[in-house]
């Protein structure tokens, strides 16, 4: 099975070579296609440096967010699975074996890697609070059991991810791909992964406004059809 992942990067000069290497290192025939939203520090100008068959890069002339650039990467998608990857260095790429065996296996179409199921360093508590009021709020409304609907590991097969009618421009696509998933009868199953989280300082982008967005779109599908 080929694994097509999708990288939405914005301004990430310091992790971005780092972050490309590892994906390339994990042993599993793979496709990159990296979406440079907008960058303006000198995240473009590594990516145009690089020489590799297996690498897409497709550039945003502005910011638009990471649901618009993961938006931007579905139709060069060319594996059976696609499975989504931030472009700092929380989230280990070693990771994409057990998000993918289940597809694999035929156990799941989509796969949540979950930071909540296993022993991480801890997350910020503003974030963990509204990671998990979020995730309580889909639950409760769309009948659901995850334990982590804001994680950037998300897999699916690819056929799934191409059939959503997907709308989301900015972080809130976390909870439209969530709700559109469930509102059409998928299953989401979660494995644990793990999670070295950075500071604000180290370049954490997420805030309050992406947490109301959040909100907003959870109670604007459910009530739509």
């Amino acid at each position: 099975m080929k694994l097509s992942v999708i990288m939405p990067v914005f301004n990430e000069e310091n992790t971005i070579e780092e972050i490309i290497d590892r994906v390339k290192k994990v042993d599993v025939d793979k496709q990159i296609i990296i979406v440079d939203d907008g960058s303006t520090d000198r995240t473009r100008e590594i990516l145009k440096n690089l020489q590799d068959e297996n690498i897409r890069v497709i550039y945003h002339t502005r910011n638009q967010g990471k649901g618009s650039a993961i938006r931007t990467a579905i139709p060069y998608i060319e594996g059976e699975a696609t499975i989504i990857q931030d472009a700092d260095l929380e989230y280990d790429p070693q990771d994409y074996h057990r998000l993918s065996r289940p597809i694999l296996e035929g156990k799941a179409k989509i796969v949540y890697g979950s930071r909540l199921l296993r022993f991480n360093k801890p997350i910020y508590l503003r974030f963990l609070l509204g990671n998990k009021f979020l995730t309580w709020l889909i639950n409760v409304l769309y009948h659901s059991r995850i334990t982590d609907s804001y994680t950037c590991y998300k897999a699916f097969q690819t056929d799934v991810l191409r059939s959503l009618p997907l709308r989301a421009k900015r972080f809130e696509f976390e909870a439209e791909i969530t709700v559109k998933l469930l509102k059409k009868g998928y299953q989401l199953y979660e494995v644990p992964i793990s999670y070295s989280p950075r500071t604000l300082r180290e370049g954490k982008k997420i805030g309050w406004r992406d947490a109301l967005l959040g909100i907003l779109t959870i109670l604007k599908h459910k009530f739509s059809k």
